[in-house]
């Protein structure tokens, strides 16, 4: 049968193991590669490499597994027993298959691409073959299956356990990828025998029964990275850095300035407009989207927010769920929680916190604030140690509105719910619990006292001792007075 141009691929993903060298009690294949599960990572490049279907062959943690396949369009069959790598296939179904190609590959190899995949497969046609294995060339074989050519033809796979001295110099290795005509794998498959110290069925057979079969059998060469799977914790952080990396050359290649590439951490979804600088330290996750020429200082985060064009947020800020308009500026250590929206040409300076809080145009909250469940108008001043009183006895939030051009003073506390009118003004150190008209002047603080030559009368200023009983009488006598 000759390949076609549109014949389906069928794509196995073996997800079933426990990974014991993780040392965790999550599934191997659920551990995060740069945000994302890398069984995830793995499923979303065949499926943008055109596959047909997908099939995730799993076992321990299934169920947990499950949440992240079947959401992604994949389907889960069960391997109940751990019986190698052939039993693991058996377990997709294969039977079912008649037409088209197979690709089998493992759930741990979170660092291949659909450019791998599609380059795999383009090989696989031009060559008209039957059956090809995947393989790359390491400076450092480890434990890696040997591919064994006879006058440059594939001849055999040998496991790193069974091999001899001489054929552990081999440095090109089986990657655990395979690509074949779907009835290729239906009529051998059942042909694998557990004739091994484990007694399991090996995929490996497949090359020797191809062989003997006369059937078009070659090696297609991949990059190193292809090879490079996870299966200890030391591993994991590895493909996550080297995820990064990819990243962050991406962006420098879209235009943007990255300070020190090493230092800077950019998931996947992430999208910079060029012209932006990014300092050392920052991490950048979810679906953030930062404009053309912002400036994102150093040790700054930002989660799943957007950022507008000719932002500046400064050294230390921590960003969650946020849209910031054009111009404004955060920080330093700025710290703006999910919901909030901060308006253009805004400022929002060291040391204050947002919650949900709606900040307008222009408007100016310097330092040591707290704002939540608020809506502040535009070019309003808010004075340092402002807090919104927004959670109630009732174990309850209520709001704060504060309208256009109202100045707060400094130290001043709003007990929700409340509204403050446009061009209102709030005297510092005000604790404010009712409504303020527009344009109204609001102080709302004790009576200040002043008691002259005191320091005297209490000894703090040369008093003779002998005086002190006076100084306690005429104290207690003025306490009294106040009283009254």
């Amino acid at each position: 049968m000759t390949h076609q141009k549109n014949d389906p691929l069928t794509v196995i993903i073996l997800a079933a193991g426990k990974g014991t060298r993780m040392k965790s009690p999550l599934p191997k294949v659920l551990h995060p590669v740069a945000g994302r599960p890398m069984l995830e990572r793995v499923i979303r490049a065949v499926k943008a490499a055109a596959a047909t279907e997908v099939r995730v062959v799993v076992g321990h943690g299934q169920n947990l597994v499950r949440t992240i396949v079947e959401p992604l369009g994949a389907k889960c069959f069960v391997q109940e027993q751990q019986l190698g790598t052939a039993d693991a296939v058996k377990a997709a179904k294969v039977e079912s298959d008649k037409d088209g190609d197979i690709l089998i590959l493992n759930g741990d190899h979170p660092l291949i691409h659909e450019d791998d995949i599609k380059e795999f497969r383009k090989t696989f046609r031009e060559g008209r073959l039957d059956l090809a294995v995947i393989t790359s060339v390491l400076k450092d074989p480890g434990e890696f299956g040997r591919i064994v050519r006879q006058n440059k033809i594939l001849r055999a796979i040998v496991e790193a356990k069974d091999a001899s001295a001489d054929t552990l110099k081999i440095n090109e290795v089986n990657t655990g990828i395979y690509l074949m005509k779907a009835s290729v794998l239906e009529s051998l498959l059942p042909k694998i025998k557990n004739e091994n110290a484990k007694g399991e069925f090996y995929l490996t057979e497949l090359i020797g029964l191809a062989t003997e079969g006369r059937l078009k059998v070659d090696a297609i060469s991949a990059s190193s990275r292809v090879a490079a799977g996870v299966n200890s914790q030391k591993e994991l952080a590895k493909a996550t850095r080297a995820i990064f990396r990819r990243n962050v050359e991406a962006a420098m290649d879209r235009g943007v300035v990255v300070i020190d590439p090493k230092t800077v951490y950019i998931e996947d979804e992430v999208e910079i407009g060029s012209g932006s600088v990014i300092y050392p330290n920052c991490f950048l996750r979810g679906k953030t989207k930062i404009g053309s020429f912002c400036v994102v200082e150093s040790n700054v985060f930002i989660s799943d927010s957007i950022v507008e064009d000719s932002v500046q947020v400064k050294a230390g800020s921590y960003i969650e769920r946020t849209l910031i308009h054009a111009r404004a500026s955060l920080g330093p250590y700025a710290r703006m929680r999910p919901e909030t929206v901060i308006g253009e040409e805004a400022h929002v300076g060291n040391f204050v916190e947002f919650k949900k809080v709606q900040f307008g145009r222009r408007s100016k909250a310097g330092h040591l604030t707290y704002l939540g469940d608020a809506e502040v108008g535009n070019d309003v001043n808010v004075g340092c140690g402002t807090i919104t009183c927004n959670y109630a006895p009732d174990r309850k939030k209520y709001k704060t509105v504060i309208g256009d051009r109202v100045f707060v003073g400094s130290d001043t506390q709003f007990i929700a719910p409340i509204q403050i009118g446009e061009d209102a003004i709030i005297g510092s150190g005000s604790t404010v619990t009712k409504d303020v008209p527009a344009g109204a002047l609001a102080v709302a603080r004790g009576r200040q006292i002043i008691k002259e030559n005191y320091a005297a009368k209490v000894g703090l200023s040369g008093v003779d001792p002998k005086d002190q009983n006076q100084a306690d009488k005429t104290i207690k006598t003025e306490k009294a007075e106040n009283v009254d």
